[in-house]
């Protein structure tokens, strides 16, 4: 009795203070809204003064950094199935790498990407003659095209949306092209690791234009090996088959029935090396194929996954065309972050645009741009995970 009376009685006191019981739990801890940001840092300096490196990062720490120096993608860091991020595209950890020799490693190619074959076309009755880099052929522009530019860039924060806009100009008779081009790319970082890449030009004399992000990928992180066990998906029923110089012959032809047939979810190393005249002239895959598409729309195109880390990338576009190029050029000749050696298919590219040579072959879309026009290009790239 006397137990209870004495508790009563602390209970009764506590009461009359307006106080209640003592308890050793600790309030909840206030939530914390993250923020998508868009931040810029010193990265190396350029002959004409330093070079500054943007980083784009969203509110589910999904993290992409970009430089003017040819609009190139430096980095991508997304999750894999455990959440452990990872950099899934190849490149260089300082400027100097991105200034010496490189094969287009997260730049934008222009302004004409892929090839054109002999360094020519003819418009209006004039023949252009253009800068050859690749063999007989001109190659993503020519010896300085675009990923050789020094892009005007401005950062934007909006509607948790991040990104930078980048704009070039590009003068009439540079590389052997017609008119002067001002172009603009935008990346903007999405909530849902999205990156969407949109394109603008216009043009003061008829040229032919080709734009393209050539990011090449690797979903287990960069410098983790070879891209043979991935997964890919490829909305396609033709591609353009290619002479010994990977120049389109301009039929259509039926991937049915040939190992260039990724309808459905195939490993990448599958038939890589199958007795294929098409892969036995690229050394593997290095193709434009024909998108199925019925309407201009951003439609899907393509769908690329590695079973290992679970990240899955999703490739959506404007455009009538994409090359699957498998990295087979790559050499072992290149060292990359982290001091990783890039050696044959270690990244790949899935890029977006019209047909290579198109300039040449009437009957492919028409890649003429005139005056008084605005060119118009998109393409997402959407990362996501698979648990399986």
């Amino acid at each position: 009795m006397m137990r209870r009376a004495l508790a009563a009685a602390v209970l009764t006191a506590a009461c009359a203070c307006g106080g209640s019981p003592k308890s050793d739990k600790a309030p909840p801890p206030v939530a914390v809204e993250k923020k998508a940001t868009a931040t810029s840092a010193p990265f190396g300096q350029l002959e004409n003064g330093p070079l500054t490196i943007y980083t784009l990062t969203n509110v589910n720490g999904m993290e992409v950094r970009t430089i003017p120096y040819g609009a190139i993608i430096v980095s991508i860091r997304v999750p894999d199935r455990s959440g452990h991020m990872d950099d899934v595209v190849l490149g260089f950890d300082r400027l100097e790498g991105y200034l010496g020799t490189h094969p287009f490693f997260g730049a934008v190619a222009g302004r004409y990407a892929n090839r054109i074959a002999n360094g020519t076309f003819s418009l209006d009755g004039q023949t252009y003659t253009l800068a050859k880099n690749n063999g007989p052929n001109a190659l993503h522009g020519g010896l300085k095209g675009f990923d050789k530019k020094l892009w005007n860039a401005e950062l934007f924060d909006h509607d948790g949306q991040v990104g930078v806009i980048y704009a070039v100009d590009s003068a009439d008779g540079e590389e052997g092209y017609p008119g002067n081009l001002h172009v603009r790319v935008t990346y903007t970082l999405g909530r849902d690791n999205e990156l969407a890449v949109e394109y603008e030009a216009s043009t003061d004399k008829a040229t032919p234009i080709n734009l393209t992000q050539h990011s090449y990928f690797n979903l287990a992180g960069e410098g983790s090996g070879d891209i043979l066990g991935h997964r890919l998906t490829i909305d396609a029923d033709r591609f353009t088959p290619v002479d010994a110089t990977l120049i389109p012959t301009g039929d259509l032809s039926a991937v049915d029935g040939t190992p260039l047939d990724f309808r459905r979810a195939t490993a990448i190393g599958a038939r890589i090396d199958a007795d294929n005249e098409q892969l036995r002239i690229a050394g593997g895959y290095d193709h434009n194929y024909v998108l199925n598409r019925d309407r201009d729309a951003v439609l899907h195109a393509a769908r690329l996954d590695d079973p290992k880390s679970g990240r899955t990338l999703d490739v959506s576009t404007t455009e009538p065309g994409l090359q699957f190029y498998s990295g087979n050029f790559l050499d072992g000749k290149i060292t990359g972050k982290s001091n990783h050696v890039y050696g044959r298919r270690a990244g790949l590219c899935l890029e977006t645009q019209h047909f290579p040579d198109s300039p040449n072959h009437a009957s492919f879309p028409s890649t003429i741009l005139r005056p008084g026009e605005r060119f118009r290009s998109k393409t997402v790239f959407a990362f996501g995970v698979s648990k399986s």
